[in-house]
């Protein structure tokens, strides 16, 4: 399956340097290994994408509960999950 995702500027340009390798997002739509994620440049200041893209593998996915990034509510519906990518 094919994903599209937005990512800011910073996360996206780490990810094209090779520095970020990972995903941490919030646990409400489906994903697998093998799956493909389509990382689209977003500018939140701008509000708009910047027309860059990456496209990366799901190597791993683990699903959890337990991290605080986000809002009770959110984690108590979604849960989160983190993705490696390859």
């Amino acid at each position: 399956m094919r994903i599209e995702k937005k990512t800011w500027p910073e996360f996206f340009q780490a990810i094209l340097d090779g520095r970020k390798t990972f995903e941490l997002r919030l646990a409400d739509f489906e994903c697998k290994p093998g799956d493909v994620l389509v990382l689209r440049e977003w500018d939140p200041k701008t509000k708009s994408y910047t027309g860059r893209t990456v496209e990366k593998t799901a190597t791993y996915v683990v699903k959890t509960k337990e991290l605080k990034f986000f809002s009770k509510e959110e984690i108590e519906k979604y849960g989160l999950q983190i993705i490696a990518l390859g």
